[in-house]
């Protein structure tokens, strides 16, 4: 109910921000600081919610090692379906080039724009030079400079060490586990403000640039779900189809888990109905109840090709134009820096705000893109869904321990409960 009350002041606050905008322009464009406060304050949690989470989600994670065979499967499907939803995300937003028609905000000195003074961006010289920028020296600079990429390293480090050492270890995984608690109920008191920067941010835009910027909002939304719509074409359907399992069967078992899932934009508020769903489909309840938590943590397919998009879309506000090279380090990068933080409430922003000052990039984008967040993460937060629900077929196929007859059973109860509300109306 929390996370319905939250939605419904986003989207009042996206309401009350375009007409503002429209109707006292000059009255909205002194709202950036709305923005820039609730920027500030997402900036804040990024270091010690990684830090935790990260290190929890390596260290604490014995299912991966106690299933053994199923742990390395579940992973390595994990990682071949988020690397192509990194690539579809990385050439749509080549090929339609959002960001393009914002550029002319990214040449302004006033208002959102001073965010970007935080960081400037600087060319790497090589890829040598790239990557070697990702280790740090020191984790307390990385961490006060908010580098993502050399927190998520020394994170990985510190997590192995942690596994070697073992059970002397343990008073540190409690207290990691306890700061990972408390980071989380800090985030959701900050999304809490999320309505206020969404007023800001859109009000500022649109008094800024007029009503016309709508247009620029509606591409970048429609990009977004256009390559959603190919990854669930192209990856997730086919993945099915390799399995032996009815992709169009599997949509019609997750409507009433993904619906959910689009109107709140809340993974956790649909993940209990889905789990419940996948075990009457068919999929033994250890695979479901092993995969479907670990994808929430690996596997965030629709977050994932959207954080790509977003990267790029970002460089095209500020007139930065990326390599080939430096693109694949990026995406790279994003393949590790997406794990670890699931269920934390517009995690997708938390990473994107981390990822851009990791490469010195502005983090314009971060503010232009707050004010349809909303709107984005509902169609990312149903693909991470689909996605995971997915992964279960294909790893109890992969187990051999997928029940046909049961899913078959369950689609028939289906179509007869469809039948009987069509000869009630």
């Amino acid at each position: 109910m929390k996370k319905v009350k939250l939605t419904t002041l986003i989207f009042i606050a996206l309401i009350l921000g375009l007409f503002v905008g429209w109707q006292f322009p000059h009255f909205a464009q002194r709202m950036h600081v709305l923005a820039e406060v609730f920027l500030r304050m997402v900036k804040m949690i990024i270091a010690p919610l990684l830090f935790a989470t990260l290190i929890i989600g390596i260290a604490g994670h014995d299912d991966a090692k106690g299933l053994g065979r199923l742990g390395v499967k579940t992973i390595v499907y994990f990682e071949i379906v988020t690397t192509f939803a990194l690539i579809i995300g990385l050439i749509v937003a080549n090929l339609v080039r959002p960001g393009e028609a914002m550029d002319n905000i990214g040449a302004q000195t006033t208002g959102l724009t001073q965010i970007t003074q935080m960081v400037s961006y600087t060319q790497h010289g090589s890829f040598g030079q790239m990557l070697l920028s990702i280790f740090p020296t020191s984790i307390v600079q990385s961490m006060a400079e908010g580098n993502l990429l050399q927190i998520v390293v020394f994170s990985i480090f510190f997590a192995l060490a942690i596994r070697a050492v073992g059970s002397k270890a343990k008073p540190v995984v409690d207290i990691l586990n306890s700061v990972a608690s408390i980071m989380f109920k800090f985030t959701e008191y900050v999304m809490w403000f999320a309505p206020i920067g969404i007023f800001g941010a859109i009000a500022y835009t649109i008094g800024c640039n007029g009503i016309t910027i709508l247009r620029n909002y509606a591409k970048i939304i429609g990009s977004l779900y256009f390559a959603l719509f190919v990854f669930v074409i192209f990856v997730l359907s086919i993945a099915c189809f390799i399995v032996k399992i009815s992709f169009k069967d599997l949509i019609k078992a997750l409507q009433a888990p993904a619906l959910l899932a689009f109107t709140t934009a809340s993974s956790e508020a649909a993940l209990p109905k889905a789990m419940e769903i996948m075990e009457k489909f068919g999929v033994p309840k250890t695979i479901v109840g092993f995969v479907m938590p670990t994808g929430y943590t690996f596997n965030l397919d629709g977050s994932t090709l959207y954080l790509a998009m977003a990267v790029i879309f970002s460089t095209q506000i500020a007139g930065i134009h990326l390599s080939i090279e430096e693109q694949l380090v990026i995406m790279f990068a994003l393949m590790f820096t997406s794990k670890g933080i699931a269920g934390v409430p517009r995690v997708s922003l938390i990473v994107l705000a981390g990822t851009l000052t990791s490469f010195n990039i502005p983090i314009l984008g971060v503010a232009i893109l707050l004010g349809i967040d909303q709107i984005l993460d509902m169609g990312r937060t149903t693909v991470n869904l689909i996605g995971n629900c997915v992964a279960t077929v294909v790893i109890a196929r992969w187990e051999r321990q997928f029940d046909y007859r049961k899913m078959k059973k369950f689609i028939k109860s289906l179509d007869s409960v469809e039948k009987e509300l069509v000869e009630a109306k």
